[in-house]
């Protein structure tokens, strides 16, 4: 059964269910539209991604604006990282606050992101592999981020690896958000 721990964001969620252990190896159940529904998540993830990450990697902040927005869920098959979520939503109690939470592939959690969030993450270690499940496919002309380093969050990377996208996304400070 899958667990839902509620965060300091509206909607925001780390989830948890049982990794089943046997001589094989390990299995986990990352999805059921049956517990999702029960627990009132949306389910219809149209689009699966994965990332291999290096260590030191930056990618974000991340979304899709309306109406291309999406619901993402976040997981980690194989290293850790640190996975940050910033609330874009002018009408939540929590606007312009982060929710930062380490995810790794040796434990059980992944996040349920809501609408209206930016999403990124630093890779800890080399060979990071990050899935992502969003509820809309890529839309190049919905497309947006904000600058990873323009909202207070200390990242901890002194020299971290970013793309030059990521890098000319605009400041949070000069952001009017869609949501």
């Amino acid at each position: 059964m899958i667990e839902r721990q509620i965060t300091p964001i509206n909607g925001l969620y780390v989830l948890s269910n049982p990794v089943f252990h046997d001589s094989r190896g390990s299995f986990k159940k990352v999805l059921s539209k049956e517990v999702f529904d029960s627990l009132s998540l949306e389910s219809n993830f149209t689009e699966l991604y994965y990332s291999i990450n290096k260590k030191n990697v930056i990618r974000g902040m991340h979304f899709q604006s309306p109406p291309m927005d999406h619901v993402k869920m976040v997981y980690v098959i194989t290293g850790i990282i640190i996975d940050v979520c910033l609330d874009l939503r002018r009408t939540s109690k929590t606007f312009g606050n982060y929710f930062s939470y380490q995810l790794s592939g040796a434990d059980d959690t992944y996040l349920y992101i809501p609408r209206g969030i930016a999403h990124g993450f630093a890779s800890l270690e080399d060979d990071t592999i990050v899935h992502y499940a969003q509820t809309s496919c890529y839309s190049k002309e919905h497309d947006c981020g904000i600058k990873y380093d323009s909202f207070g969050l200390d990242w901890n990377i002194p020299n971290p690896i970013v793309s030059d996208r990521d890098k000319a996304f605009p400041d949070f400070s000069k952001f009017n958000t869609v949501f």
